[in-house]
């Protein structure tokens, strides 16, 4: 029978690598189906892996209605056996449960995969339906690492290499721009640079980014590193109290 499965996991784990290899070995066993996709880093209607692997995607909009678009399809003809559904997170409440429907009333496969939570630790509303609604959800095995080596499990947004904990949900960049502006690398243009990195938990609450850690290594801390980092004006904290 049908599944609608949420392969969840942080950024940098391999992810749309996955979604990529899955609707291979389908199309392999003469299974037919439709990519799609939102936001991606390679541009609009792609499905992008950052060991360089990449295929065209439909792009999800706000308007997408995910049962018109399977019906319309194989009111043509074409078969539809399953959906590859990539950035799932940023797809509506409403457009999970046109998945589910999609499962549900024509056995048609939903293979969902994206992000939980944001740079905030807040769910992302396409996730939490996915998590409430899915038949499995799978983590995925493939660890991130925050730059201390530690299993990466959070999302930090970065602008110029400090983490920022508030802004708009959804700002489209990649782990290479924080990786960029860790190593000292300047942007294209003379703008602030947004990016994402992968923190473990001690880290991501303490606000130690990989370019934090780089500055703070040239400097002759007072206190022992772990305990004030999260003090460091850098760090993008705000203060001792927290106001």
């Amino acid at each position: 029978m049908a599944e609608l499965v949420f392969f969840s996991g942080t950024m940098d784990c391999g992810k749309s690598t996955l979604a990529l290899q899955m609707d291979h070995n389908h199309r392999a066993r003469g299974r037919g189906g439709v990519r799609f996709s939102r936001n991606d880093r390679a541009g609009e209607s792609r499905i992008s892996s950052r060991l360089g692997l990449q295929t065209d995607a439909v792009e999800v909009m706000d308007g997408t209605d995910f049962w018109e678009e399977v019906m319309l399809r194989r009111t043509k003809g074409q078969r539809i056996d399953y959906l590859i559904c990539d950035e799932a997170q940023f797809y509506t409440p409403e457009q999970v449960e046109q998945l589910a429907k999609v499962v549900d009333e024509i056995d048609v496969d939903v293979f969902a995969f994206g992000i939980t939570a944001d740079f905030r630790t807040r769910l992302f509303p396409g996730s939490q339906r996915l998590v409430e609604l899915a038949d499995r959800v799978q983590v995925l095995q493939v660890e991130a690492l925050c730059w201390c080596g530690r299993r990466a499990t959070h999302n930090a947004r970065t602008v110029d290499g400090v983490m920022v904990t508030e802004g708009a949900q959804v700002v489209v960049g990649d782990v290479d721009m924080a990786m960029d502006a860790a190593a000292g690398t300047p942007a294209v243009d003379h703008g602030p640079v947004v990016g994402y990195e992968t923190l473990c938990r001690r880290h991501y609450m303490r606000r130690v980014t990989a370019h934090g850690a780089t500055l703070m290594g040239h400097q002759d801390p007072l206190l022992p590193f772990e305990v004030d980092a999260c003090l460091w004006q850098g760090s993008g904290g705000t203060s001792a109290s927290g106001s």
